[in-house]
């Protein structure tokens, strides 16, 4: 049904077409054998996706994570077909079964793209805008692998050099995550990212006239961006031919990140379902369905009808894909020869290994100084800057206050921009007042791999983040969150500064690591443990303290989650204290009450909850003895995390409501965070225990 495009730049033949039309019509039997779904963004997206797998884009099927390859994200993951028969047709491993059990259980192919979960997709997206981000973050990561390891070669020229394409729908450009990871790549100069807006005006509501009248390109053009529209064909549908120009060019363009703009009409080219609302998210139905294949040229009584010699067409990009990566391997193992330490290194960390000697650099902190956590936590990165140079990182435009600048000389800033520490390939990453796009595009570096990411604001603000960070779990990416200012403790800026809640639902996410170290010691080994664990592919969020907190010896148990930092004397415990960050000193004090009025008490600082649930249940035991049933937690925020681990007749020493504006040793002093209060409770909880 597509026309035939009047320019020569593309090779389309009339197979071309009827893949492309068979790309609508899979999708269009996927949906209606579940009965659920979204038909009509990947019936008129065919043509789009189709020209990038099987004309435009450097990928190999049969290596899924060759790193020369260039990225496709779908952000519009709710169109997931668009990628599924793509995958198929390109031979990712995908099979007509797979599409036939389109979201259903155990199938390869979900509601939504999940990334680790289905070969060729590289990001999970749903949550509109997300994936515009993710592809933000992994241009990112691009330009800062090819400064590590081939910062001299010419633009073009590096085997490291590919391009991150993504699509993106109305809906997407609506959320304001896509605007924040936009600004900040017009603002970076990304010129590897390639954005190509599904614009077909059309959203669960309706018409986006209901919700939208800016003009989006004028938008992009302001963001920094090279902009163009792609014009449809006289009969509504995409132009191949056109996409593929614009794709070209925004290629071409190396200075600026591309978006590109195309008119299409959701489920064209349906009779009656076309341009329609209830085609976004509903099956068309029996008969429109039969009535679109005649349209198109197929037997409407037949389902999942793929041409044999239309399968073979799209399967050659197989070999076509095999002789791109061999033609890479050459200009690889070019770069290989002419530079052994940086190849040395790609081999060291995509590996997955850190340097040899990196734990010797880790800063020890002298016993019974008191050091803010995030203080010593900008020490641990300063000097892990020096020998671990895939570690890079920033701040929400926090970093005087996060301690997250890893080298003041160095700012990952494009070229052109006046700032003397500006450098294309620089150490440090200014995020901006972006907290929901720093923690999106940081999944995108992730995912995009060969490199070790952070990023900071204050603890308050991980709100901001957490429809990342909850995807990070999701993906279980490597990323680490530097949360500082974590309670009451940060003072005079008041309750909406100061996290009460965030401790507990955080830890709710599944997968998500919350590291809250006691003190500075902590906080170096808190470090170390996240390094050694990138490869297990977990989130980490540190949670550190503004203000200095005693410093105790350092012990390495701190990275199994809790441990026993001071055992009772006179006997066996009667009464465990259980702490973390800033409130384990309270739980310190606490026990020389207790021990002076002849109590044995145990201190068990617990940094990490969901570290302490690794270990097997001997440890846990040995640390908290189930024969002792007289137990205090304290923590400055709410209680929720504590109750399994205190039993009926423990007590928690927590925070319930939200804090004030005041200097932090009056706060908690008036909310009931002292020694005497944590004293009081276990003594509370050893009569409890003893009933």
């Amino acid at each position: 049904m597509s026309t035939k495009p009047t320019t020569t730049g593309l090779d389309w033949t009339d197979l071309d077409r009827r893949a492309v039309d068979t790309a609508r019509v899979l999708a269009m039997d996927s949906v209606q054998k579940v009965g659920n779904g979204h038909p009509g963004t990947a019936m008129s997206l065919a043509p789009a996706a189709y020209v990038l797998f099987q004309k435009l884009m450097r990928h190999d099927p049969s290596d899924a994570r060759w790193t020369g390859r260039d990225r496709f994200i779908l952000s519009a993951g709710h169109s997931s077909l668009t990628l599924y028969t793509q995958l198929y047709l390109a031979g990712y491993g995908l099979e007509l079964s797979d599409l036939e059990s389109f979201r259903t259980w155990g199938s390869k192919t979900p509601g939504h793209p999940e990334y680790g979960h289905t070969v060729g997709v590289e990001t999970t997206t749903g949550p509109l805008g997300q994936g515009v981000a993710n592809a933000v973050g992994m241009a990112m990561a691009a330009r800062y692998e090819r400064g590590l390891y081939d910062p001299e070669a010419a633009a073009g020229t590096s085997p490291f050099d590919h391009t991150i394409f993504v699509i993106a729908g109305d809906g997407c450009l609506q959320e304001g995550i896509s605007a924040e990871a936009s600004s900040l790549a017009g603002h970076q100069k990304l010129g590897n990212l390639v954005l190509l807006w599904d614009d077909n005006h059309i959203s669960i509501e309706g018409d986006t006239e209901t919700a939208v009248s800016e003009d989006t390109l004028k938008r992009y053009e302001a963001y920094g961006w090279h902009v163009q529209r792609v014009a449809q064909q006289e009969n509504g549908d995409l132009d191949p031919a056109g996409l593929y120009e614009a794709l070209k060019a925004a290629q071409a363009e190396t200075e600026r990140p591309s978006f590109i703009a195309a008119r299409s009409i959701i489920a064209w080219p349906a009779p009656h379902a076309q341009n329609t609302e209830a085609s976004h998210g509903s099956a068309l139905g029996a008969d429109e369905v039969a009535a679109t294949k005649k349209v198109l040229g197929f037997d409407p009584e037949k389902s999942f009808d793929v041409a044999d010699e239309v399968l073979a067409h799209t399967r050659a990009v197989l070999e076509r894909g095999r002789g791109t990566r061999a033609e890479w391997e050459k200009s690889f193992e070019a770069w290989r020869a002419a530079n052994p330490e940086r190849a040395a290194t790609f081999d060291r960390v995509r590996a997955g290994e850190l340097p040899t000697g990196w734990e010797e650099k880790l800063p020890a902190f002298e016993t019974g100084k008191a050091v803010a956590t995030r203080a010593a936590s900008g020490k641990v990165l300063q000097a892990l800057g020096e020998i671990i140079p895939e570690l890079w990182g920033g701040s929400a435009d926090l970093a005087g206050s996060n301690n997250t600048t890893i080298d003041k000389t160095s700012s990952f800033l494009p070229a052109g921009n006046p700032l003397p520490e500006a450098d294309p390939y620089g150490r440090t990453v200014h995020y901006g007042i972006r907290e929901h796009a720093m923690g999106s595009t940081m999944n995108g570096i992730a995912l995009h791999g060969n490199t070790r990411i952070y990023g900071g604001t204050f603890l308050v603000f991980s709100d901001y983040m957490r429809p990342a960070v909850r995807l990070a779990a999701l993906m279980r990416v490597p990323v680490t969150y530097v949360w500082t200012h974590d309670s009451i403790g940060l003072g005079e800026d008041g309750p909406t500064h100061q996290p009460v809640e965030h401790l507990s639902a955080l830890r709710a996410i599944p997968g998500l690591n919350i590291v809250r170290p006691a003190d500075a010691n902590e906080t170096a080994i808190a470090w170390r443990e996240i390094l050694k664990r990138h490869d297990k592919g977990a989130p980490h969020g540190l949670a550190l303290t503004r203000q200095g907190v005693p410093t105790y010896d350092a012990n390495d148990e701190a990275a199994k989650g809790g441990y026993v930092l001071f055992e009772a004397d006179g006997g066996e415990p009667r009464v465990i204290l259980i702490g973390t960050g800033s409130e384990v000193q309270l739980a310190v004090e606490a026990r020389e009450q207790l021990q002076a009025a002849g109590i044995p008490t145990r201190v068990v600082s617990m940094p990490s909850v969901e570290w302490f649930e690794e270990q097997d249940q001997g440890y846990r035991d040995a640390v908290l003895p189930p024969s002792v049933k007289a137990r205090v937690a304290v923590e400055a925020g709410i209680g929720l995390t504590w109750h399994r681990f205190v039993g009926d007749a423990g007590r928690i020493v927590s925070l319930e409501h939200f804090g004030a504006s005041a200097d932090a040793k009056v706060l908690f002093r008036e909310f009931g965070f002292t020694a005497d209060a944590v004293a009081a409770a276990a003594r509370e909880s050893l009569e409890a225990s003893a009933r």
